[in-house]
């Protein structure tokens, strides 16, 4: 890669700051970004191409780690769907289900998820708590 290349990216990041999205209002920030890049086609530089590209993967890690999971899953299918793809760990389940052996039991299908139990893991994944119950 050339220095005027580099340089040009550079100057790129440093006014744009990427970085892993963690909220609607960053992920809609972002989209917007890709947007105008994309929108430049040929009139792109390198650069921009380079910070596009990156956008455009921050965008997919942001999408898969919030999918939805298929309607016709059960709520413990569901929840493990949603623990593989967020790439948290049934550690990071505790907080909702207050022991390792609950948590198991959720997720194995061997106890129902309560009421509480699904908002909390609503808000966790940023989905419906209907998808849990």
């Amino acid at each position: 890669m050339s220095t005027a290349i580099a340089d040009d990216y550079k100057k790129l990041l440093s006014r744009t700051l990427p970085q892993v999205i963690e909220s609607e209002a960053e992920y809609e920030s972002a989209v917007g970004r890709l947007s105008e890049l994309m929108q430049k086609r040929s009139h792109r530089t390198s650069g921009e191409t380079r910070l596009m590209k990156l956008f455009q993967l921050l965008v997919e890690d942001y999408d898969q780690r919030h999918t939805l999971p298929p309607a016709e899953m059960s709520p413990h299918e569901a929840l493990s769907y949603l623990l593989e793809q967020s790439g948290k760990t049934p550690a990071d389940l505790l907080a909702v289900f207050g022991r390792r052996s609950h948590v198991h039991e959720a997720l194995h299908g061997k106890c129902k998820i309560t009421a509480d139990q699904a908002r909390k893991l609503g808000a966790m994944f940023c989905v419906s708590a209907g998808v849990f119950i």
